[in-house]
């Protein structure tokens, strides 16, 4: 089942590099292959930030997609207990961990969908799913296109 991306998402993207919004919405399609009926929560604050999870309560989210200026991060709330048999995970905060994506080949790199898994597994009992719909969080701080134009040059 094919999730089409809420409309004030790609509104949203639409700040970034083409590059870059293209990247998320791969990435949220993978994520989205591996949960299909994962609850979606979108914030627009100084970044655009896509949380799954199996409600729409943060404490049962597993991961997030957070864009940047060159890159994508797919990140895991509870990632310092995650195995990372890759080694691909950054961060040096308590309890969230992160891979960053530049292209398209990463993120189809077979590694991203097991990091997936894995985080699912740890947020939620097997068979747990969530209500499959995509919500809208936050509008607050959307940055403009020339805020975002600042973003790429650093």
């Amino acid at each position: 089942m094919h999730r089409p991306p809420d409309p004030q998402l790609l509104g949203f993207l639409e700040a970034y590099d083409r590059h870059i919004s293209d990247l998320a919405l791969a990435l949220r399609e993978v994520i989205l292959e591996e949960a299909p009926d994962a609850s979606e929560s979108i914030y627009q604050v100084y970044t655009v930030a896509i949380w799954f999870g199996f409600s729409e309560k943060m404490k049962d989210m597993f991961c997030y997609i957070a864009t940047n200026a060159g890159h994508v991060n797919l990140g895991f709330p509870r990632g310092s207990t995650l195995p990372d048999p890759n080694r691909v995970l950054e961060g040096e905060g308590k309890t969230m961990r992160h891979i960053k994506l530049r292209s398209q080949r990463e993120v189809e790199r077979p590694f991203v969908r097991r990091y997936i898994q894995m985080a699912m597994e740890q947020a939620a009992p097997p068979g747990a799913s969530g209500t499959g719909k995509s919500v809208v969080k936050s509008q607050r701080g959307v940055p403009s296109k020339r805020h975002a134009k600042k973003l790429r040059r650093k």
